[in-house]
């Protein structure tokens, strides 16, 4: 599937990273594509020793990449195939707006709303005028999906 257009999902540790996967896995694996999960950490702020930086910014892209194996196992057990996982580094919406600009196989974001209160701040970035600029769909999936009802409709 090296040329299979595939779902990107944001993963950032919260119940919503999970059920955005959770749809991206049921729904890639129904329409032949793949799936790449992205998680974005946050630059450390900037100390004048710089070994202690460099050593917060390893232990910061070590836990990333631990929480990017742990939902692509996930994905793995739904889908029955390994997503890709790519680990960045900077704001989140720029950086996850700029890969998307730079990834032509991507055929649409998936984001999940949380279940009560705003939508989250994901949501929030590619809404308004960010939506236009975008070179693939956004799917948003309702927070509250149970994972059953996620088989259903995917």
């Amino acid at each position: 599937m090296a040329n299979a257009q595939t779902y990107l999902v944001i993963i950032d540790g919260t119940e919503e990273s999970r059920v955005a996967l959770r749809f991206a896995a049921q729904r890639a694996s129904h329409v032949d594509a793949s799936v790449t999960l992205l998680h974005v950490m946050r630059e450390p702020e900037f100390m004048p020793l710089g070994a202690v930086q460099e050593a917060i910014r390893a232990e910061a892209a070590e836990e990333g990449e631990a929480l990017l194996a742990a939902y692509a196992d996930e994905a793995e057990a739904l889908a029955g195939t390994r997503p890709q996982t790519v680990l960045l580094c900077g704001e989140a919406g720029p950086t996850i707006h700029g890969y998307i600009q730079n990834e032509p196989r991507i055929r649409a974001l998936v984001l999940a709303t949380a279940t009560k209160g705003s939508p989250g701040p994901l949501i929030a970035h590619f809404s308004g005028e960010r939506i236009g600029q975008l070179p693939c769909v956004i799917i948003t999936v309702p927070g509250g999906l149970t994972a059953d009802r996620i088989i259903e409709i995917s």
